[in-house]
């Protein structure tokens, strides 16, 4: 078993990120929760404090983030742009993923 390089693990997760329906809603739910409380009220990046979502994107995701929590559901549209979007929070997901569980399913 070789070890696993950051770049191996940025290219597998950017591509999760982009092309699974599960791995981007999911994201989307934690980065959300990491966002302040006033963030998730005003729907807006208010601190640049490295977590949650940038400025760019802070009203669009968490507008999604709170949609699918109230509906269990985003549409095709909605998720075209959440696949768009989200690859770049790669890292936030890296730090707060298992990683031992994370270099498995890197491997198999």
């Amino acid at each position: 078993m070789s070890k696993i390089t950051k770049k191996e693990v940025k290219e597998f997760v950017k591509e999760k990120l982009a092309t699974d329906r599960i791995w981007a809603i999911k994201a989307l739910l934690k980065i959300f929760e990491n966002q302040t409380l006033e963030e998730q009220k005003f729907k807006d990046t208010i601190y640049h404090n490295g977590v949650g979502f940038n400025g760019t994107d802070g009203e669009i995701l968490s507008s999604f983030a709170l949609q699918f929590q109230k509906k269990r559901f985003l549409s095709d549209k909605q998720m075209v742009i959440l696949f768009k979007k989200i690859p770049k929070y790669w890292a936030q997901i890296v730090k707060i993923s298992d990683e031992k569980q994370l270099h498995s399913l890197i491997q198999s």
